[in-house]
């Protein structure tokens, strides 16, 4: 067995490694860039060693300066993690060129599985079906114009390197191929280095299910079951369970089978994931094979029992499997949750901030996560920041147990996707196990409601105010602060100004002996001029309250909640289970345009980097055509014309640094 292992990766992988290393008794090495010193996964394992700029370009992704620090260090082996130099067959040469171990495939594996074009290839040579497409050398707009027309529309293209939904494009008309190449082949090139993209028949009410495979390299393959990933969005999984709820026997067999067959197809050693869609009927389709552990490999430890890193570890060191496949037996259900930093009513864009506040449901659920509160989410890695994963006897008890943890879930600072998780994981469809991968397209409405401020979140916000002043006042004896509205005779009232439906509304706020009377003023004459009736009249309600551990418990009306609230932005963010509101504080001259721009100025939604410039300057652009494109988070993101006119200029040029807020376009409407 290994003395020492470096862990070439970072945030929770790179912690669940250091863990579960130090509980067989090996020692860990950690690598780490600027952006990640002081990591929790830094502070866990035994080493460390600085390795270059924050950009994965210039530390996670140099191959020699990793190899190097094993070297300095002794360690005899290198855990990849996932994502970064994982499935690079050129880094697992290296190792075995300096004579350190590669925790995971061998390099031939990689080479096979690592283009989704020749895997396919391979894959229906040895008999496992694949998806009707088109993975040729030939990479012209009129051969996959052609292949197009062939398989049928709506096609999906893919970069033949990639992974995790990069380089990925769903087509639905002919019209729309050649952006959709381009840009497939642009995100494919910076992400994974390859340009070549395949086209494969997009089949519409499809299920992503996937197998979890352990190989020894001898021959030997066993199967962790199945687990179900339809719920995606931007091609990339957020919510993954296992087993794969109501798959028949029939096709669970032959699914189960596929993954083995694909497995020995390749004398597979380690942990790999061989992916499939299910058509709803009696057919599966090979997608692709990660030769790495995946995200979501959590639910299938859940219900197996086995640790799979372990499982690696001992691989690696040239030990047989610990188990047969007799051994492995399935036990209730397990679900998992990627709690991300992302504005979901903002088609799902990354946010970047510091957390300020960072609960994570401990008690509640096995959290796998690799920052902590007061940490930075920044734009040079993947904007994860936990994994929930729950295990139940059964699918409904696994779920309630993911809803619980979900609205025990609090995270201010950046935007989440908490709240959406927690009302996908209560749709009626998710809880019937009717899932797609279309599944949020499909649910769309009930999935984004429109939800009003409540009251409820009022008195919280105003007890926030509150408790604010008292602090700010702590050590401060002057009678004019310290006494907030004070009246002789008369109750305690203060006048605040809050943001309420994109103008200032005024609270009036009297506190009386046993309760508090809060009276909602909005901005009447912003309304009028936005033709808006909601905002009329003003609303008085009573509350009381008081402080039960971390929470506000207020009652309203004879209805007690339990809530939570914590500085964000510019206000207050308000917990109720597990939802949330924003409520932000106000000037009171603030009108209906506060937060918005001039009018024809475009901003940078994060920092990132200019990819594409696609307008001419004065030519005229129709409202929602592309102007440029960005890439941040390793995403692309296009900046569109918000209504019909002509780009007056652009302020950066192809390659330039942005940060957030800066302004990429001015651009005049037309006339």
């Amino acid at each position: 067995m290994f003395k020492k292992i470096l862990i070439a990766n970072r945030g929770e992988i790179a912690l669940r490694v250091a863990r579960t290393a130090h509980k067989m008794g090996i020692q860990t090495v950690a690598v780490y860039s600027d952006a990640d010193m002081g990591a929790p996964h830094v502070l866990a394992c035994d080493e460390a060693v600085h390795i270059g700029g924050a950009a994965a370009a210039e530390s996670y992704l140099i191959a020699d300066r990793i190899i190097e620090a094993a070297q300095r260090t002794g360690a005899q082996a290198i855990h990849p993690g996932y994502g970064f130099l994982s499935e690079n067959a050129a880094f697992a040469d290296a190792l075995h060129a300096a004579g350190i171990v590669f925790i995971g495939p061998d390099a031939k594996t990689i080479r096979a599985m690592g283009s989704k074009s020749a895997a396919k290839d391979l894959m229906a040579a040895a008999g496992v079906p694949v998806t009707p497409g088109y993975q040729g050398e030939d990479q012209s707009l009129s051969v996959f114009t052609a292949e197009a027309e062939r398989i049928g529309y709506p096609v999906l293209l893919k970069a033949v390197a990639g992974g995790g939904g990069k380089g990925m494009r769903r087509v639905d008309r002919a019209e729309d191929l050649a952006d959709a190449l381009q840009s497939a082949a642009r995100e494919g090139a910076s992400s994974f280095g390859n340009a070549q993209i395949l086209i494969e028949k997009y089949i519409e009410t499809a299920r992503h299910v996937e197998v979890q495979i352990f190989g020894d390299g001898r021959g030997n393959v066993v199967h962790f079951f199945e687990r179900d990933c339809s719920v995606q969005r931007r091609h990339q999984k957020i919510i993954e369970e296992a087993p794969a709820p109501g798959l028949p026997a029939n096709v669970r067999e032959k699914l189960l089978q596929a993954g083995v067959d694909a497995g020995r197809a390749v004398d597979y050693r380690g942990a790999g994931t061989v992916e499939f869609l299910y058509d709803g009927g009696d057919e599966v389709y090979f997608m692709e094979m990660n030769t790495r552990l995946q995200v979501e490999h959590p639910v299938s430890e859940m219900i197996t029992g086995f640790d799979l890193v372990e499982w690696q570890i001992r691989v690696a060191a040239g030990e047989p499997l610990p188990a047969s496949q007799g051994d492995i037996t399935e036990n209730g259900h397990a679900f998992e949750a990627r709690l991300y930093a992302e504005n979901p009513a903002n088609d799902f864009a990354p946010s970047i901030g510091t957390l300020s506040r960072l609960d994570l449901p401990a008690a509640y659920a096995r959290i796998d996560s690799g920052v902590t509160q007061g940490q930075s989410i920044t734009p040079f890695y993947d904007p994860m920041i936990a994994k929930i994963i729950v295990h139940g006897t059964d699918r409904r008890e696994a779920l309630s147990r993911l809803r619980v943890a979900l609205s025990h879930t609090r995270v201010a600072g950046l935007e989440t996707n908490a709240s959406f998780l927690h009302m996908l994981a209560a749709h009626p469809d998710f809880i019937e196990g009717d899932v797609s991968t279309r599944f949020i397209d499909q649910y769309n409405a009930d999935l984004f409601p429109n939800r009003d401020i409540d009251n409820f979140a009022i008195a919280a916000v105003v007890c926030a105010m509150e408790s604010d002043a008292i602090e700010t006042h702590a050590d401060f004896q002057d009678p004019w602060t310290t006494i907030k509205g004070f009246r002789l005779n008369d109750p305690d009232q203060t006048i605040r100004w809050i943001e309420w439906q994109g103008a200032a509304a005024l609270l009036r706020i009297v506190a009386h002996e046993s309760s508090t009377e809060v009276t909602l003023e909005p901005n009447a004459s912003a309304a009028a001029r936005r033709q808006d009736t909601q905002g009329g009249p003003s609303t008085t309600f009573s509350f009381t309250h008081k402080k039960v551990d971390d929470l506000l418990q207020i009652t309203i009306d004879g209805i007690t909640r339990k809530m939570s609230t914590a500085r964000h932005g510019g206000g207050w963010r308000v917990w109720q289970g597990g939802h949330h509101d924003d409520i932000s504080e106000a000037a009171p001259l603030i009108g209906d345009t506060a937060g918005q721009t001039n009018d024809g100025t475009l901003k940078a939604p994060m920092p990132g980097v200019v990819t594409v410039l696609m307008a001419d300057l004065g030519v005229p652009i129709s409202a929602g055509e592309t102007l440029l494109v960005m890439e941040a988070m390793k995403m692309e993101h296009a900046i569109k014309a918000p209504h019909d006119g002509v780009v007056a200029s652009f302020n950066f040029n192809k390659g330039d640094q942005v940060k957030e807020g800066d302004l990429l376009v001015e651009f005049n409407e037309a006339t």
